[in-house]
């Protein structure tokens, strides 16, 4: 099956890259250059094609060229959902970003109608191991794939829950103000759970009788405060305690993503640094497979460094996934040699760095 795709792209002022053109087919596409090159800057220019703040986080300002800091632009003609459209996002110095589709301003939430995306990067590979805070983003980013008015109720849930931080840290006793507030995060805190409990089943489904070399990751959700069904009530019976804290200490913002290497029986955070990625990489396959079922076409996939940890068979067997899901994945690598088992299946680009500005070549496989 065909899948999303973006057709071309068009940079200006981003990172580095003052200027630059790429043309796609559909193919997987492998970005090849020395660290330092621009190949993830040209990732994270396509991640702003979808809803958030892309594959690094970075604010608008960050984004635009240096020295010259005169804000920057992303263009792009993709095959999307229904049809073909014309994407731009941009931000002019010292302004947020905007978005236009087809020529017609939109919220960036309106991105997700067109393009769904998926994406690994190098910071990732800690996944396991790092605090709860890059597990619940790893999860509401999964979550956003699927369901993309999530980002509403995590907005919602985020801004209620800093107004009654901000009671609590004031020391108010006011049950009234409490109230409100903590009606409101109930609400959305429900939202919040109802989706990321059925982004962890249609992951699941999705490992399921896969034929894949990657291993079937066991997932459940945790809470470090369990609050039962009725998140308003717990919030009120805690504030006492919050109050003391001074700090919200129960609700979706506390959860965090467990995970088992199920044919070992071994927790992700005991596995082996190639078992963790191994792991992570099961995971973006499986959640490309299950938009794949759900949208009747594959998302785009965005794997940066996806190479490193990976043996040559293993990587043969991730080519080979991509290619029979049909996905557009762009990947990147330092050496050319990583991508050679992808043979003529993808299409290859030459990053270079040339006195301060990315250049890019197309090369023949």
């Amino acid at each position: 099956m065909a899948g999303l795709a973006i057709l071309s792209l068009q940079l200006s002022h981003f990172r580095s890259h003052q200027a630059a053109r790429l043309v796609f087919d559909g193919r997987p596409v492998a970005l090849v250059g020395a660290n330092g090159a621009g190949k993830t800057n040209i990732l994270e220019a396509v991640s702003l094609l979808s809803p958030g703040r892309g594959l690094r986080r970075a604010a608008a300002e960050d984004l635009a060229r240096r020295p010259e800091a005169i804000g920057w632009k992303v263009g792009a003609t993709v095959a999307g959902l229904s049809a073909a459209h014309e994407l731009e996002t941009w931000a002019e110095a010292g302004a947020a970003r905007q978005v236009r589709i087809d020529g017609k301003a939109a919220p960036q939430v309106a991105l997700a109608r067109v393009l769904r995306m998926v994406w690994l990067v190098p910071s990732m590979d800690r996944l396991w191991i790092e605090a709860a805070e890059g597990r619940r983003r790893f999860l509401d980013r999964t979550v956003l794939s699927f369901v993309p008015d999530h980002a509403e109720a995590v907005l919602a849930y985020e801004k209620a829950m800093r107004e009654r931080n901000r009671l609590l840290k004031d020391g108010v006793a006011d049950a009234f103000w409490y109230g409100a507030l903590e009606a409101q995060m109930a609400q959305a805190g429900a939202a919040i759970r109802r989706n990321r409990e059925l982004a962890v089943a249609r992951l699941m489904a999705a490992q399921e009788g896969a034929e894949t070399a990657f291993p079937r990751a066991g997932l459940a959700i945790t809470e470090a405060e369990p609050w039962g069904e009725d998140l308003a009530l717990a919030l009120a019976e805690g504030r006492r305690r919050d109050l003391a804290a001074g700090r919200t200490l129960v609700g979706p913002h506390r959860a965090d993503l467990a995970a088992v290497f199920e044919a070992k029986g071994v927790a992700a955070d005991q596995c082996s640094t190639g078992e963790q990625k191994a792991l992570l990489i099961s995971l973006i396959l499986a959640n490309a497979r299950a938009l794949a079922a759900d949208l009747g076409r594959p998302p785009i996939l965005l794997l940066d460094e996806v190479a490193a940890h990976l043996d040559m068979d293993r990587r043969a067997a991730l080519y080979d996934a991509l290619c029979a899901l049909g996905a557009q994945a762009i990947m990147t690598g330092t050496e050319p040699g990583l991508f050679d088992s992808l043979g003529a299946r993808a299409q290859r680009i030459r990053v270079t760095d040339e006195a301060g500005r990315s250049a890019l070549q197309a090369e023949a496989p």
